[in-house]
């Protein structure tokens, strides 16, 4: 039996659907069902990491990202935390300073996940969901300590990541079928009175 894991990048994926209006309604999106589209009969899946982080400067986001966060954890995924980091930057049309962040470490620590639960021998096959080519240094240090271990990638759809394909061993297409067959319920019941809902901006 063939041990899968996934390790999603969750801003990846966040950005390759908000970035298309005909898939922003797809973003309370189960990883679990996700990742059970790609396993076959000789597969069983042993885990869904998710990696992302809050946007704190916007109360309203936080609050979206810690329900779709629950939700998921609700599930079995397992959520490793970033962080954003403030910074300024120039514009190179006026030269004007102007302020922004930067999410930070959500490719360190896919990378270190990647990496540890091979040495724990945790999976036999992962998938990256991501087309961060930041991550091939990680898929060349897996495939190079651990020869017997296949590393797969996942793009988010609609984006390409030729160089990350290159290097990993096998790739599944992620279509609009699937995202649309592996949508959370529009209100999950916790029990005792106690519910999470799709936000409003994501129908």
């Amino acid at each position: 039996m063939n041990r899968i894991a996934f390790f999603v990048d969750g801003f990846n994926v966040y950005h390759a659907l908000q970035e298309e209006p005909a898939y922003i309604k797809y973003k309370w999106l189960d990883l679990i069902k996700l990742a059970k589209c790609f396993v076959g009969r000789n597969d069983t899946l042993t885990k869904v990491f998710y990696f992302t982080a809050y946007a704190t400067w916007d109360a309203d986001k936080v609050a979206r990202h810690q329900m779709y966060v629950k939700a998921l954890q609700g599930v079995g995924a397992e959520v490793t935390l970033g962080m954003f980091k403030y910074k300024q930057k120039r514009c190179r049309n006026c030269h004007k300073l102007y302020e922004t962040y930067e999410e930070k470490e959500t490719d360190v620590n896919i990378a270190t996940m990647l990496l540890k639960t091979a040495v724990q021998d945790l999976y036999d096959s992962a998938v990256i969901v991501s087309g961060d080519s930041d991550l091939i240094p990680a898929v060349k240090a897996v495939k190079s300590l651990f020869p017997a271990k296949k590393i797969g990638v996942m793009v988010p759809i609609g984006r390409s990541a030729e160089d990350l394909k290159k290097n990993c061993d096998f790739r599944f297409k992620m279509k609009e079928r699937h995202l649309q067959t592996s949508q959370f319920p529009d209100i999950i019941d916790l029990g005792e009175g106690a519910k999470l809902e799709r936000p409003k901006t994501w129908a």
